[in-house]
């Protein structure tokens, strides 16, 4: 299960640096406003805090993929706590998302989803 959960966790690592290109990258693109569901003019407004917040995830993304590192090489605590530090602080931006922005539940549950399955995974079987 701890392998299971680390391709999770991978993943979710995955889907956040795909954020971090949206909205760092690529906020004002006319595909990612449809994305998003934001105006022209909104993508303007916002530009900067999207670019930070992108951010955000690609360090999430960073954090996980370097406790994966750590686990696969055998420093199996260090990795995972780095893995849980990632995969949880994603699972709870996307438990923010929703109970902030219930209207948003599709994108809360899309990011949150992988993150879950990760820390379950790999709870599971690091107590097994």
């Amino acid at each position: 299960m701890v392998v299971a959960g680390l391709v999770f966790a991978a993943l979710a690592g995955a889907l956040h640096v795909y954020i971090f290109f949206l909205e760092s990258l690529r906020w004002t693109a006319p595909r990612t406003r449809a994305t998003f569901g934001t105006s022209a003019e909104e993508a303007a407004a916002t530009k900067e805090l999207a670019f930070n917040q992108g951010f955000y995830n690609l360090f999430l993304a960073i954090v996980t993929a370097a406790g994966i590192v750590g686990a696969l090489v055998g420093a199996t605590a260090v990795g995972s706590a780095l893995v849980f530090a990632g995969t949880g602080s994603m699972l709870l931006a996307a438990l923010v998302l929703l109970l902030s922005s219930p209207d948003k539940a599709r994108a809360a549950i899309t990011q949150g989803t992988l993150p879950l399955v990760a820390v379950v995974l790999l709870a599971l079987g690091l107590i097994l």
